[in-house]
């Protein structure tokens, strides 16, 4: 089967295909659990996406306008308030909102997803942090689908390159200069390799990116210089991860454009906040004042009587 992005996608009839597919799942697979045979349907994949595509802190805010009765946890009509709004505040959302000339509209959170979320009477609740849960696996799964297809070797590694790839996946950068970029990092591989934990460790790290740019902004501000051993102690008392040397002299050996052994900071930053979106958005959508803005507006018009008090 030939592989696709995360903005394309392919029609399938599980009804006449179910015998014939064969998808590199692993049988704990979390679309197992959302879908017939691993496959989802379309409102399910703009669901998903937007999952991917914000942020931890934009779902507390979200669960927690709805959640007005204060005991952490909604229920899936208030869910459905939550996916409306952060899908609308979202490029990926609204660009497929309803596109009814290829036949494909967006329905809803489909019966698969509430009933993994809400049980199969729909009459459950949902926290946060079942929620934040389910977010975090489905970002492990798509990482490792990322990793696997980069052929590790018998290791268990994948080349220094190809970990560039995918780090550069979304930078927009040229050819020419990202073509610089991997010259440099396949000048300095010895052959080690980057591990699948190495990998997940370091997109745990970008997870917290917003964080990790303050903490970098601090250190330039006071005019101390970013280099390696700066990098590894942000990652490891703002993100609580711990990055491999080799992870972090890889990094720095793709970003390092003159050579002085330190990081270009914005640039940095910006390739990897474009590269935790996974291009789906661009910096426009995420802007935070208007998200709350629409947070409010929404809640309002639906418990206008509790928000007044």
């Amino acid at each position: 089967m030939r592989c696709l992005g995360l903005d394309q996608f392919r029609r399938y009839d599980p009804r006449t295909v179910q015998q014939k597919l064969e998808l590199t799942l692993d049988e704990d697979s979390i679309f197992y659990k959302l879908g017939s045979a691993g496959l989802i349907t379309f409102s399910d994949y703009i669901f998903l996406l937007t999952v991917l595509s914000t942020s931890r802190r934009h779902f507390e805010i979200a669960f927690r306008m709805f959640d007005l009765n204060g005991d952490g946890d909604v229920d899936c009509e208030e869910f459905e308030k939550v996916a409306t709004l952060i899908r609308q505040q979202t490029s990926i959302g609204s660009r497929h909102r309803d596109h009814a000339n290829t036949g494909n509209t967006f329905k809803g959170v489909n019966s698969a997803l509430t009933t993994y979320f809400f049980g199969p009477n729909l009459k459950g609740k949902l926290t946060i942090e079942k929620f934040l849960d389910f977010q975090e696996k489905l970002q492990k799964e798509i990482l490792s689908l990322e990793f696997r297809r980069k052929h590790p070797d018998d290791n268990g590694n994948i080349s220094e390159a190809d970990f560039t790839e995918l780090l550069l996946a979304y930078a927009g950068y040229p050819q020419k200069k990202k073509a610089r970029m991997l010259k440099r990092v396949k000048k300095t591989d010895h052959g080690q390799g980057i591990s699948k934990e190495d990998y997940l460790n370091f997109f745990h790290f970008l997870n917290n990116i917003n964080d990790v740019d303050t903490a970098l902004t601090f250190y330039h501000i006071a005019g101390a210089s970013i280099d390696q051993a700066t990098l590894k102690h942000v990652a490891k008392t703002v993100a609580h991860v711990d990055l491999s040397d080799h992870v972090i002299h890889v990094v720095f050996t793709i970003f390092d454009e003159n050579l002085d052994g330190q990081l270009s900071n914005k640039e940095f930053i910006a390739v990897m906040k474009n590269r935790l979106l996974r291009g789906l958005e661009k910096p426009k959508d995420t802007g935070f004042i208007k998200f709350m803005h629409s947070v409010i507006k929404c809640a309002k018009e639906t418990k206008p009587a509790l928000l007044d008090i």
